[in-house]
C-alpha cells in the first residue's frame, strides 16, 4: 500500500518495543543479543537513528522475521511522515503536473515558439489545454486533421499533434471570407504556374483567404515528420505548411496535396487523422486520390516523351511549354521515378522558405483555444 494513502504510520522503533515487551526482553538483553550498545537500541526505539540494512539484518535474525519487515516499517512510517508536508507535497504535485505536461505535448519547443510559457507549471498547463483544446488536463486532445507525413508507417506523435495545435491556434487570428470551393479550386489550379516566378508564393496565402481557406506555415517542429495538414476550424478549412524539405517544388506538392483534401470533401468525412498507414481501406483511397489530384494540379498537360538521357536544356524547354517551374518538371519526374533523387539537376535548387516567411503569422494566443 503507498504509504500516502493510510491515515496514520508509526515509526519502526514502536514495533520493535513491542516485539521486546512480547518477548520479556529489556533494551540491556536485546543489545546482548546483537552485539551492539544499549544506546543504539534505544535510539532505534525512539526514532533518533534509522534502521540500515546491516541492523535491519540484526534486528530480523534476533527476532525470526526479514531484514525487509524492517526497512519497509521504517521507510512506510518516513514516507507518511513526509507526506504530512505541504511545501513537500506540493513540490512533488509540480513533479507530477510536469511530467503530465510532457506526455501531451513537447513543452520545451512549444516554450520556444511562444505557445507556452516559461512560467509555473500551472501557466504551463493552462496554456497546453488551452491549444489541445482539451477541458482539463485529464481530457484526451481530440484533433481532427489530415497529415501528410514523412513517417506514415507510424502512429500520429505528439509532437505532430502540437504542431497541428499550433497550426489551429494561428489560423484563429486569420481573415478568410466564407469558403467557396469554385473560387478556391480555381486559385489552386493556378498555382503550379504561378511559381515561375518563385516569388509569387509569398502571395499565397492572401489568395487562400479571397477563397475562403486558411493558409498557415509554422516551421517544422525538430522530430515531427510532418510536411503539412488540413483540418477544420468553425467549419472553414485550414491548411497548414511547415516548410520540410524546403524546395521549391516539394513544397508546392504539400500545398496541393493539402488543398486536393479540402476540395474532395475529406476533411469534413475524416473525424480523425488521415494518413497513408491508416487501416481503413476509405483513409487509404483518400490518400490516393489526393495524390493524383496533385500530381494533377502541378502539370496541367502531359510530359512529351522523355529523352533516354534527361539534360537542363530539355527540362527548361519542357517546362516551358507545360508553363511551370523547371523544378516543378524535375520534382514530378522524380516522383516517377525517371530522374534520381540525386540528380545534378536540383543542384542549387530554390528554396521556398523566404516565400513562406512572408505569410501573415500572428503571435501564439496563450491559454486559449481556437474555436
Amino acid at each position: 500500500m503507498d504509504a500516502t494513502s493510510v491515515a496514520e504510520a508509526f515509526p519502526a522503533g514502536e514495533f520493535l518495543a513491542e516485539e521486546l515487551e512480547a518477548r520479556g526482553w529489556t533494551q540491556q538483553d536485546f543489545a546482548a543479543v546483537l552485539g551492539r550498545p544499549v544506546q543504539f537500541v534505544s535510539e532505534v526505539i525512539t526514532g533518533k537513528r534509522e534502521i540500515t540494512r546491516e541492523s535491519a539484518a540484526q534486528i530480523g535474525a534476533a527476532l525470526g522475521t526479514s531484514a525487509q519487515l524492517w526497512l519497509n516499517l521504517q521507510e512506510t512510517y518516513l514516507l507518511w511522515v513526509q507526506s504530512q508536508d505541504e511545501q513537500v507535497q506540493a513540490s512533488i504535485d509540480a513533479v507530477r503536473l510536469r511530467a503530465r505536461l510532457r506526455e501531451l505535448a513537447p513543452v520545451r519547443e512549444l516554450q520556444k515558439r511562444g505557445f507556452v510559457s516559461e512560467g509555473p507549471p500551472e501557466e504551463q498547463a493552462r496554456d497546453i489545454v488551452g491549444l489541445l483544446g482539451m477541458g482539463s488536463l485529464d481530457d484526451v486532445p481530440e484533433i481532427s486533421f489530415a497529415p501528410r507525413r514523412s513517417n506514415s508507417d507510424e502512429t500520429v506523435t505528439l509532437v505532430q499533434r502540437a504542431w497541428v495545435a499550433c497550426v489551429r491556434q494561428v489560423a484563429g487570428q486569420l481573415w478568410a471570407a466564407p469558403y467557396d470551393r469554385e473560387a478556391f479550386e480555381g486559385v489552386v489550379r493556378g498555382l503550379s504556374s504561378a511559381v515561375r516566378q518563385p516569388s509569387s508564393m509569398a502571395n499565397f496565402q492572401a489568395s487562400f483567404a479571397e477563397a475562403g481557406v486558411r493558409l498557415v506555415y509554422l516551421e517544422a517542429f525538430p522530430g515531427g515528420k510532418l510536411d503539412g495538414c488540413a483540418l477544420l476550424l468553425g467549419g472553414a478549412p485550414v491548411i497548414g505548411i511547415s516548410g520540410r524539405g524546403k524546395r521549391l517544388d516539394k513544397v508546392l506538392f504539400t500545398i496541393l496535396h493539402e488543398s486536393a483534401h479540402v476540395l474532395l470533401g475529406h476533411v469534413e468525412q475524416a473525424g480523425g487523422v488521415i494518413a497513408d498507414d491508416l487501416a481503413t481501406p476509405s483513409e487509404e483511397l483518400w490518400e490516393r486520390e489526393a495524390d493524383e489530384l496533385a500530381g494533377s494540379l502541378a502539370l496541367a498537360g502531359d510530359i512529351a516523351t522523355v529523352p533516354g538521357r534527361i539534360t537542363r536544356t530539355w527540362v527548361d524547354a519542357e517546362a516551358r511549354r507545360l508553363d511551370v517551374h523547371p523544378l516543378v518538371l524535375i520534382g514530378c519526374l522524380q516522383k516517377e521515378g525517371r530522374i534520381p533523387w540525386s540528380t545534378t539537376l536540383v543542384r542549387d535548387a530554390i528554396s521556398a522558405v523566404p516565400h513562406l516567411e512572408a505569410w501573415d503569422a500572428p503571435r501564439p494566443l496563450r491559454g486559449s483555444a481556437s474555436a
